[in-house]
């Protein structure tokens, strides 16, 4: 039993130097061979993942190849500029900054996301700071559910429970952010003629943790095979800064601060990370439950669970389909 547990333990455990030699290398070859483009731009958040991205992107293609472009707006954590302004200097890259606020009000974000969540809280306005929350799947043994956790500037914190239709359109509006950044982006790769590097791990591409057009958009992805805890070791071994490696996983999208595991995943990351690997290895959930030390039904309901978020987001990973059957034919 212990050397069961023993080597789930260790089944995430990379060479560091091989795996970012190997990435890099990949890179070079994908640019040249196939996206022909000088080099890349990377969104930094002042995240892990964006930070790690932009340390493989200058392994491969070099510091002067390599442009990190910050997006903040008005509800972004400050950490994220400052985070995202250290590691690249870490890194010797140049920086953009593009201010997102006022695009976001063109397009009605902030009216339409306000709009959506007074449905629920009538009382909610300016100055109030919110989230979405998910409910715990390991307590309630059924569908989830979402609320909405709203704070005035001054008084006690509202939870309500969100119904489909203001939980939708809160979504949507929120989306905005990912999709206008993504633009941004890319409006700096044709300028550059540099391709634009995707961000997501292993666990966040598998579940469908990102929005379509949005940061799920990417000409590579260089990290999209690695689960979140490799993320972290190669951002050790690149000596990411410290700041950065430990600051908590956040989805930065909501006005109140809002972990991964709040909003869209059942656990850490790191405990998330085994039960994907059982998940994808075929691996008893009785031996994740003992080397997470938790009850193995707690595994089996997220076992199901990663198969629910796999069915409902696959079509974030379809490409655009095309009737091919009605295609007409020419003849001379």
């Amino acid at each position: 039993m212990n050397g069961t547990v023993h080597h789930l333990r260790e089944a995430l455990r990379l060479n560091p130097d091989n795996e970012a030699s190997r990435i890099s290398r990949e890179i070079r070859e994908m640019m040249l061979g196939q996206i022909k483009r000088r080099g890349l731009v990377v969104g930094l958040s002042g995240g892990i993942d964006s930070s790690v991205t932009a340390a493989l992107a200058v392994k491969a293609l070099g510091q002067d190849r390599v442009l990190g472009l910050l997006m903040p707006e008005r509800n972004s954590s400050g950490d994220s500029l400052h985070l995202g302004k250290m590691v690249a200097g870490y890194l010797g890259i140049e920086t953009v900054t593009e201010e997102i606020t006022n695009i976001l009000e063109v397009v009605g974000f902030y009216q339409k996301y306000d709009s959506a969540v007074c449905r629920v809280i009538p009382e909610y306005g300016r100055g109030w700071k919110s989230k979405i929350v998910i409910s715990n799947a390991l307590k309630q043994h059924s569908y989830a559910s979402f609320y909405i956790v709203a704070q005035p500037k001054e008084g006690a914190v509202i939870k309500k429970r969100l119904s489909l239709e203001p939980y939708l359109e809160i979504v949507a509006a929120t989306n905005f952010k990912q999709r206008i950044r993504k633009m941004l982006e890319y409006y700096h790769a044709d300028r550059l003629n540099y391709a634009v590097a995707g961000t997501p791990n292993r666990l966040e591409y598998d579940q469908g943790f990102f929005v379509k057009l949005g940061d799920g958009a990417a000409d590579i992805k260089p990290i999209a095979h690695l689960y979140k805890s490799q993320v972290y070791q190669l951002a050790e071994y690149f000596g990411i800064p410290e700041e950065i490696r430990q600051r908590k996983p956040t989805t930065d999208t909501y006005s109140l601060e809002q972990g991964q595991d709040e909003f869209f995943f059942t656990l850490p990351y790191d405990q998330m990370d085994l039960c994907l690997f059982g998940k994808n290895n075929s691996v008893p959930a009785g031996d994740i439950a003992n080397a997470l030390g938790m009850p193995e039904q707690h595994i089996e309901i997220i076992y199901k669970d990663i198969d629910t978020k796999r069915a409902t987001t696959r079509y974030l990973h379809l490409s655009a389909l095309v009737m091919e059957n009605g295609i007409l034919s020419y003849t001379a």
